[in-house]
């Protein structure tokens, strides 16, 4: 015959009471407070902190992301020899009809060195139409300044329009910067792929005024990149009146793959193609590698704030034995001592994961501001373009990520809390009150 006594309604109104008290410590408890104080904030810190660097990272790859893709295109076809597109026209019109493709745009690229009366730079340069270059919205934003009239002064309304007749080149903010240039001055770009002479081969070197100037805001193109009319690009580099590539716009570049095919059959066999993934797999496949290793890393911190949870409950527990014991003796069943201990170390652990969530969601919405107040204080920017390629700290927070990381900080906590609760209920009334 079963004596037990018939154990309670699960999270009854008096095992929410006495979680409470247990969680108000007396003076003579004061260190078991500590211990929850310290469980508390670890939680509250590891969550901020997963939260705020996972959306770092992801801000970081979003940035770059937009950038690249705003200024290179999704997939690059090109000759398999290398050799000058001549009938680019004709083939940019076939690729345009592949279905999912966006945009087409023909491109003279080549490496030249940019040389002013103030420095001497590397510098990509790159051909391109006027009709093109307006729909590239990497340029064409609050940044950019031109001036294609006669004299040279500042257009009212920057825009590229008459950049094609302009016979002038548009530079990146940083490479003005670097060589000391403005709307009218004069560059140089210097090609080593000139004529041939009696003596070799001759560098090719010509002066352009410089007619606009952008921010693209990443550093590499501000720095390093020159455009120049699609004509003037073709004399330069001597591709006789062709092309050496056409970049192809997708409507989903993250499935970028699934185009190749169609895009391959539409550019014939003599045709080679790459894409954005495949001209930065390295760099991305590193951020994804870091963004992990991060995850498991920052999750650290909050599995040593659980497992504080876990040595504060079993000092709770021992402290408590007599009164559990009274407990006990007064009819409350083992699952309700079990709860009260596991309601003790949950609100803990739900409070440290709130305030954590709360935090984090706060320095993500100011992670700028806050940039700027640290380099104010400090006299260093943590975060230089130089560096890290982008002008400011980006944080793009993932619905998906953050509800993971909260629910696996509490999974963690209520976790904790099992043994010390389990613990407790499995403690004799008689043995705690004998050794009291």
């Amino acid at each position: 015959m079963d004596k037990s006594l018939p154990d309670t309604k699960p999270f009854a109104p008096f095992e929410w009471m006495l979680a409470g008290r247990y969680l108000r410590a007396r003076r003579r408890e004061g260190f078991i407070s500590v211990i929850s104080l310290f469980s508390f904030l670890g939680i509250l810190l590891g969550v901020a902190t997963l939260i705020v660097v996972m959306a770092v990272l992801n801000g970081f790859r979003g940035e770059l992301l937009d950038k690249i893709l705003g200024f290179q295109g999704h997939v690059s076809v090109y000759h398999a020899d290398v050799s000058p597109i001549t009938d680019y026209q004709e083939l940019a019109n076939k690729l345009a009809k592949v279905p999912g493709v966006t945009r087409v745009v023909p491109l003279v690229e080549g490496q030249a060195m940019a040389s002013s009366l103030r420095n001497n730079t590397g510098a990509l340069v790159r051909g391109i139409s006027e009709a093109d270059i307006q729909k590239l919205p990497s340029l064409n934003n609050k940044d950019l300044r031109t001036a294609f009239n006669k004299d040279y002064y500042p257009d009212e309304t920057p825009s590229f329009k008459g950049f094609d007749t302009s016979g002038g080149v548009a530079i990146g903010e940083r490479m003005a910067w670097r060589h000391q240039l403005g709307l009218g001055s004069r560059i140089t770009i210097i090609s080593p792929d000139g004529p041939d002479t009696v003596i070799g081969n001759a560098p090719r070197i010509r002066d352009y005024p410089v007619t606009a100037i952008f921010k693209v805001g990443m550093s590499d193109y501000d720095e390093n990149v020159i455009y120049m009319p699609l004509s003037e690009a073709q004399d330069y580099f001597v591709t006789d009146n062709g092309v050496n590539q056409i970049e192809v716009m997708v409507d989903d570049p993250d499935s970028v793959d699934q185009y190749t095919t169609p895009l391959m059959t539409a550019a014939g066999d003599n045709m080679a193609l790459s894409t954005w993934k495949d001209r930065n797999s390295t760099f991305f496949n590193a951020l994804a590698v870091e963004r992990n290793v991060m995850f498991l890393v920052l999750t650290m911190i909050i599995l040593v704030a659980a497992l504080n949870i876990i040595s504060g409950l079993i000092m709770l527990v021992k402290d408590k034995g007599r009164d559990i014991a009274i407990l006990r003796t007064m009819g409350a069943s083992r699952g309700a001592i079990q709860r009260v201990f596991f309601l003790t170390g949950a609100a803990i652990g739900t409070a440290g994961t709130l305030g954590g969530f709360i935090v984090g969601l706060l320095i993500c919405l100011n992670t700028e501001r806050i940039r700027q107040f640290i380099s104010w204080v400090s006299g260093v920017d943590p975060f230089n373009p130089e560096l890290y390629y982008l002008a400011q700290l980006p944080a793009r927070m993932d619905s998906y990520q953050t509800v993971l990381i909260v629910a696996m900080s509490l999974a963690l906590s209520f976790a904790a809390t099992l043994y010390p609760s389990w613990r407790a209920a499995k403690l004799d009334p008689v043995e705690a009150l004998r050794y009291e």
